[in-house]
């Protein structure tokens, strides 16, 4: 799955890191199939499966930021430093600067990504528009039948029980409850605008093809896996309507 450049996952390490006073996609090493279990025998206790946990999670967050050339040896003395209690060994200015500057490089890079994404969107649904069975409705929303069902359509009061697949325009995956094999149960209203339009044109054992332009889903923001300004491929099976 790829990352925008600046995931609002740092935004909440840098957040953290600042409220106790400390102000890519690289990819981490794999250690081979024999380390894991080997180093799992130390952690024994709840404490100890819980902290490795957390350090984990943070750890395989970090390694997706492009932005953040991260110095492990910086990283282990502050967190060993937070954990004593002590002040840092940095002086705050020093340290609100450098976050700074990093939230700089961040707002750069996103908006970059974004003008990146938007010309390529927009370029993608043009194409998209003019393929055999594509329909395109009034607030921009694009469509193919992929399987006619005959069943109820839902409303916008509706709860309904779908399988999806998601993808970017270059075919990268960034959810599906097919992969999972589980499929999910919402409110109509209850997801982005694209989808709601879309749910309430379908019936039950339709199975459609979504292109959803940015605006009719995340926007400019984005979210973790989906840049700013991306347009959002989607295979929708409505299943049934609870």
């Amino acid at each position: 799955m790829k990352t925008t450049p600046f995931s609002p996952g740092f935004l909440a390490v840098l957040a953290a890191l600042a409220l106790t006073g400390c102000g890519d996609k690289k990819t981490a090493a794999k250690p081979d199939a024999a380390k894991p279990a080997a180093a799992s025998a130390a952690f024994t206790t709840v404490d100890q499966k819980v902290s490795y946990g957390l350090g984990f999670n943070l750890g395989q967050n970090l390694s997706r930021e492009k932005l953040l050339q991260l110095d492990r040896a910086a990283l282990a003395a502050g967190i060993d430093d937070g954990l004593a209690g002590g002040a840092p060994r940095l002086p705050e200015a020093d340290l609100n600067a450098a976050f700074g500057t990093m939230r700089q490089k961040a707002a750069a890079a996103a908006a970059a990504e974004g003008e990146k994404q938007l010309a390529a969107g927009k370029d993608y649904l043009a194409k998209n528009k003019a393929k055999a069975g594509v329909k395109t409705t009034a607030s921009g929303l694009q469509y193919e039948v992929l399987k006619k069902g005959t069943g109820a359509k839902p409303t916008m009061n509706s709860t309904v029980q779908v399988h999806y697949h998601g993808t970017l325009i270059d075919g990268t995956v960034f959810d599906s409850s097919v992969q999972r094999g589980q499929p999910i149960e919402f409110a109509v209203t209850g997801v982005i605008r694209g989808w709601t339009e879309a749910l309430q044109l379908m019936s039950v054992g339709d199975k459609w093809k979504l292109t959803v332009p940015s605006d009719l889903a995340y926007g400019p923001q984005g979210r973790p896996g989906i840049p700013p300004n991306a347009v959002l491929v989607f295979e929708v099976e409505l299943l049934g309507i609870k």
